[in-house]
């Protein structure tokens, strides 16, 4: 099956940024501008002070003051850096890479997995491919293993839809969300327990 590449910019910074592009409805991103003035109580007239700039800058602004700076390199999968410190030679890389994310998994309050819990994953737009979500529910397996099945996505309509959906999906496993902490990655994952969000990626 083909997996789409996930990346993926802080969901904080996309939710400010597009609270400011729609506060003027149907107006396209890409030409917006916003400016700031100050205006003298009473008068009507305006200083000289302003302050233009994109949604985006003012987002990041908003960002800035509320969370720090935003991080510049986007959040990769535990595979992804694994791979990349192979590349690179790094082998004492490699292994603490694989083992933070086990480590992660395994001490995550929300563990083990139970039947019931939903996992959204969120893959960012890639290449010709837009951005699209999937949602699966863990069940009971029988003899103490768990599945994982996929319920829904929203992909549009393409030839090769079957085969870019249900990439996690498992029929019986000790550990169902092994693959999507690993391949994906804990960042792009929302994992709901009894309807309350145990786990929610992005939001560091």
């Amino acid at each position: 099956m083909h997996r789409p590449v996930v990346h993926r910019r802080d969901p904080r910074l996309e939710i400010i940024t597009e609270a400011i592009e729609r506060l003027i409805p149907g107006a396209t991103p890409a030409f917006l501008l916003v400016t700031v003035v100050e205006q003298l109580p009473g008068t009507g007239e305006t200083r000289v002070n302003t302050w233009s700039g994109k949604p985006e800058g003012l987002a990041t602004k908003v960002f800035t003051a509320l969370y720090g700076r935003p991080r510049t390199e986007e959040p990769r999968s535990p595979l992804v850096q694994a791979d990349d410190a192979r590349r690179a030679g790094d082998l004492d890389g490699e292994t603490r890479a694989l083992m933070a994310a086990g480590i992660g998994l395994e001490s995550a309050p929300w563990q083990p997995a139970r039947p019931g819990d939903l996992v959204h994953l969120h893959y960012p737009a890639s290449g010709d491919v837009p951005q699209f979500g999937e949602t699966y529910i863990v069940g009971d397996a029988g003899d103490g293993l768990l599945s994982l099945q996929l319920l829904a996505h929203t992909l549009p309509a393409t030839e090769d839809v079957d085969g870019m959906t249900g990439c996690f999906a498992s029929d019986a496993s000790d550990q169902p969300l092994y693959e999507l902490w690993f391949e994906a990655g804990p960042h792009l994952l929302t994992i709901v327990r009894d309807g309350r969000p145990v786990h929610v990626g992005g939001a560091r």
